[in-house]
Parts: C-alpha cells; sequence; structure tokens
C-alpha cells in the first residue's frame, strides 16, 4: 500500500512538471496496452497503404508491439504538446498562386522542440527516484505507435482520419513519449467520440479514405508531398491544389476544434514567409536557397527536389499565366521529378 502511495504521489508531480515544462497533457498506460496495433498495422501493409514508406513494414515487429521494443519498461509516459493555430489553415487554399504548407511545418521542426522537453522531463523523473531508473524518449522517429498509446493513455481517440483528437485541444496537437522502468499507475483509455460525424472523410481531396478509421496513404496528400520520392500519379497532381507540404483539411474540419486553442509556444506560431508563400519565387530555389530558407524547419528534410517538384504542380493548378515562364525554367532541370513536373505545370497553363 505504501509503494502505490509513493507511486501516486511521484506521478502526480510528474504531471505537473510536465504542464511546467510546456506540455499539455500527460497520460500514462502500459507497453502492452495495445495488443490490437500488430494486426491493424499488418492489414494497413498487407494492402499496400503505406506506399514507399518500407520502414513500416521493416519495422513491424517493434511498432506493432511496444512492449517487444524495450523489454524492461513497465510505463510509457505519453504527453501532448499544442501547436494549435491562429489563422485559418484552410484559406490559403482559394488563393492559387500562393502555396499552402502544413500548420505543423510554419516555423520549427517540432521534433527539435518537443525532444528538449522529453529529455528536461525524463531528468528530472530519474532525479525525482534513483540511478535504477531507466528511461527512453521518443518523438515520432522511431518504431513507436504514438496513436494508439496516446488512446490508451486517454489523451485522445483516433479519429475516423486515423489522427488522434482530443476533447480538449482538438486535432492540433503532438505527441512525445518517455519509456521508463518504473510502474507507474495509469490512466483510463479514451473512447471514440466521433459519432456519425463524416466531416474529415468528406473533406478529404484525394478520397484517401478507403472507409472510416482507414487510410491509404499513397492517396494522401501529406504522403504524396513528404515521403513519396519521384514523380506523383498524374491523376492527382490536379486534386493537390496548392499544397505543396502537407494537409491539414481532415484536421481542420474536425468539430472538436471547438475547443482547440492556439499554440503558447512561440517556436509553432507560422513564419510570415511560411504561412502563405508566393510558387514563383518558391520554384526558383537551388539546392543552397532552399538549404538557407528552410534551415531548423522539418522541410528540410525532404530536399530542394521534392520540394520544388510540389511546387511545381501547384503552379499547373494555379491557373495563372505569370507562371508559365517559372515552369518553362524548369524544364530541364537535372532533377528528372523537377523536369517532369515543369513539364506538366506548363502544358497545364497553355490550355487556359
Amino acid at each position: 500500500m505504501y509503494v502505490v502511495r509513493v507511486m501516486s504521489g511521484l506521478k502526480a508531480r510528474l504531471v505537473t512538471q510536465a504542464r511546467a515544462e510546456g506540455f499539455s497533457a500527460c497520460r500514462i498506460c502500459r507497453p502492452d496496452a495495445v495488443p490490437q496495433v500488430a494486426e491493424q498495422l499488418r492489414a494497413f501493409v498487407d494492402k499496400g497503404y503505406h506506399g514507399q514508406m518500407g520502414w513500416l513494414a521493416e519495422r513491424m515487429h517493434w511498432r506493432g508491439a511496444p512492449d517487444v521494443l524495450w523489454p524492461e519498461a513497465r510505463s510509457v509516459i505519453v504527453l501532448a504538446e499544442n501547436y494549435g493555430p491562429e489563422h485559418d489553415p484552410l484559406a490559403v487554399l482559394e488563393r492559387r498562386e500562393l502555396g499552402a504548407i502544413s500548420v505543423y511545418a510554419q516555423n520549427r521542426d517540432y521534433h527539435d522542440v518537443v525532444k528538449k522537453r522529453l529529455k528536461r522531463l525524463a531528468r528530472w523523473l530519474i532525479a525525482k527516484t534513483d540511478d535504477s531508473t531507466e528511461v527512453k524518449v521518443f518523438v515520432d522517429t522511431a518504431p513507436v505507435p504514438e496513436k494508439p498509446l496516446g488512446q490508451a493513455a486517454g489523451l485522445g481517440w483516433q479519429g475516423k482520419h486515423t489522427n488522434l483528437v482530443s476533447r480538449e485541444l482538438g486535432s492540433w496537437f503532438f505527441i512525445g513519449s518517455i519509456f521508463t522502468t518504473l510502474e507507474l499507475p495509469v490512466d483510463e483509455g479514451e473512447g471514440d467520440h466521433c459519432g456519425s460525424c463524416r466531416a474529415c472523410l468528406d473533406v478529404c481531396p484525394t478520397d484517401a479514405f478507403p472507409a472510416p478509421y482507414q487510410l491509404d496513404a499513397r492517396r494522401c496528400i501529406s504522403y504524396l508531398t513528404i515521403e513519396h520520392k519521384g514523380p506523383v500519379d498524374p491523376d492527382l497532381r490536379a486534386k493537390m491544389g496548392n499544397r505543396i507540404y502537407g494537409c491539414d483539411d481532415c484536421l481542420v474540419v474536425c468539430p472538436w476544434n471547438k475547443f482547440a486553442s492556439r499554440a503558447a509556444e512561440v517556436k509553432y506560431h507560422a513564419r510570415d514567409d511560411l504561412l502563405a508563400p508566393d510558387l514563383g519565387e518558391l520554384a526558383q530555389l537551388d539546392d543552397a536557397g532552399f538549404r538557407a530558407r528552410f534551415s531548423g524547419s522539418p522541410i528540410k528534410r525532404i530536399g530542394r527536389g521534392r520540394f520544388v517538384r510540389n511546387v511545381l504542380y501547384a503552379i499547373g493548378n494555379s491557373k495563372s499565366p505569370r507562371l508559365i515562364p517559372v515552369a518553362q525554367s524548369l524544364c530541364d532541370d537535372d532533377d528528372p521529378q523537377v523536369a517532369d513536373a515543369a513539364r506538366w505545370a506548363v502544358a497545364q497553363l497553355s490550355h487556359l
């Protein structure tokens, strides 16, 4: 009984410290709390929905079973960090000569920001226990099923768009986790609160949801603009509109966002030059210019070629004759995917 009281007290202080570090919510579950993940992931891969993301298949034995990833772990501390926007992310879609960048990528790379917070909180936890306490921190770069763990811990539930939704934060939050050898008291998981709502499914420009709670990444604009290498299927290019990095449509329309608030962390506030950048300017970035423009941004990791490819698809969808010379100047680019996208854009605009 004494141990239970001690661990309950530690958990209460942990939650308070997590808030002090800037996290929006802190909940706890067991590593083996998501037994359904392995089967769901296998079905996802068997249908080919993962596209070119081979790492999902290669690391399935870990991602499908967090208790296998680190067998010594006894608890998973799952944390949410709000990155809610102040502006309407859909407004830029009507301004075809400008690029639409996903809210999470309009400033600093969240991996760096969240991981620093996680490490500080993990060090605090060790300091409040003893040297035998072990921890590992994760934020979206390891084979950890963050969303199912988040639901098991009670942060929210996986909505029909497969993203985690919170009754307090809406759709706008990052997930980080601390695995620890401590056996902390767990929280109750969250149930589904989507009801009959289909807003996220119906708004998708590319029909990327074969059914509620299922995503075919091969049709998802976030996947196409970030993960997909090489030319995008011509049948999907026009549907991408002016989205040049990611897509927030299914997140924006969720009714639970009525409870969302703007991010407190200024590193998540949109940079002026990334809120609605000019497509013509972005298309003309060379490698050095691209690296300088997106230093410290998650956009940097996809490289100049894939990014300019996306920009050229947006130019092709812009219905703007002034951008024809920009596209023409890239028809013989050294990067084949850029040259292909440039020729497609010229063809689209020439039909106006």
